[in-house]
């Protein structure tokens, strides 16, 4: 056996025991993921979603008894994705989150593999939904809604007195400007209003995008700032911007059930897309419809392509001219 210079035999290598891997808790993996998510600048409306999910995996780590992550496994990411209650949209956008937080984990090592793997989005969650802007008609009865609700009424300690013309003034903002809800609810006239213009926010050129409205509704807003502060649709003593949307949501509820029925479910948001459909109706080119709701041309003719009058003048001509010269049946008058 040969052995060293000095004659010695080398000593056998030992076994490097095995490095254990630093457990993580479910808690705190889901407030790194949401801190992540907010260095990254998203929106408030995103941001507000990943809060929900990471709200809805402490519960239920909580209601299982779990406290560290690899307690997690894949029949609980499939009881876990069951227990969602969201339509078929949001529902895949949110496994796409879950998925995400599971490819977190596992880049830090608090997890051996993606348990969330196999989980599929829902038949037909793929499909693009159709958006539905609120008709003339039904504008006008919700404007009716407002004036039978008459003047402003005490809504309880804390909170400013509502009435009709509140609710007027919050629908007309939304529809002439596209703002989200949340936008409306903390809209604070000393920053946003510059003479007729609103701004909108930071376009992705890092320059300020405006969109104008009519003398008359600002005068209305002007009044509003005189009687309530610069924060003209803050109803109760609360800056949170959650908890002023929710507040309107309810005040809102309340006209949409006067005003109705309608044929499709009122939320606030389709005061937005009514926005959009006013636009392409008076024939505001689809690129410049897109920059002003933040949203790609593609996203705009895909989900608003009804009331984009150059499809309907291409789908018509495509008709005509397949049409063209094909033979006629003799038609005869019936009595």
């Amino acid at each position: 056996m040969a052995g060293s210079w000095n004659g010695s035999i080398p000593a056998s290598p030992q076994p490097k025991a095995p490095i254990e891997r630093q457990r993580a808790a479910i808690r705190e993996a889901t407030q790194d993921f949401l801190a992540k998510a907010t260095n990254r600048g998203l929106t408030k409306s995103t941001l507000k979603k990943y809060g929900t999910f990471t709200r809805q995996m402490n519960a239920y780590a909580e209601q299982r008894g779990y406290l560290m992550l690899d307690q997690l496994t894949v029949s609980d990411m499939d009881r876990f994705y069951a227990s969602w209650k969201d339509g078929i949209r949001s529902k895949a956008k949110k496994l796409e989150t879950l998925k995400s937080f599971i490819r977190f984990c596992r880049k830090r090592e608090w997890i051996d593999k993606d348990i969330a793997d196999d989980l599929q989005a829902p038949e037909g969650s793929s499909i693009p939904a159709n958006k539905m802007p609120f008709t003339d008609d039904e504008l006008g009865r919700l404007f009716k809604a407002c004036d039978d609700l008459g003047g402003p009424t005490p809504q309880g300690p804390g909170y400013r007195p509502w009435g009709g013309e509140d609710a007027k003034d919050f629908i007309l903002l939304s529809i002439y400007t596209g703002l989200r809800i949340s936008d409306v609810a903390t809209f604070n006239i000393e920053k946003r209003l510059n003479g007729n213009d609103i701004f909108l926010r930071m376009h992705k050129t890092r320059k300020e995008l405006y969109t104008w409205i009519p003398g008359w509704l600002v005068e209305r807003l002007h009044a509003r700032e005189k009687k309530h502060g610069s924060m003209i649709f803050r109803i109760g003593q609360s800056s949170d911007i959650h908890a002023i949307s929710e507040r309107w949501r309810v005040q809102l509820n309340r006209i949409f059930k006067m005003a109705g029925p309608f044929d499709e479910h009122p939320t606030p948001h389709r005061f937005r897309h009514t926005f959009v459909r006013i636009l392409i109706e008076k024939g505001v080119p689809v690129a410049d419809v897109a920059e002003l709701v933040g949203d790609t041309e593609e996203v705009v003719r895909r989900h608003y392509a009804k009331w984009v009058p150059e499809r309907q003048a291409r789908l018509q001509k495509i008709l005509r001219d397949a049409f063209e010269g094909k033979p006629k049946p003799k038609l005869v008058s019936m009595r």
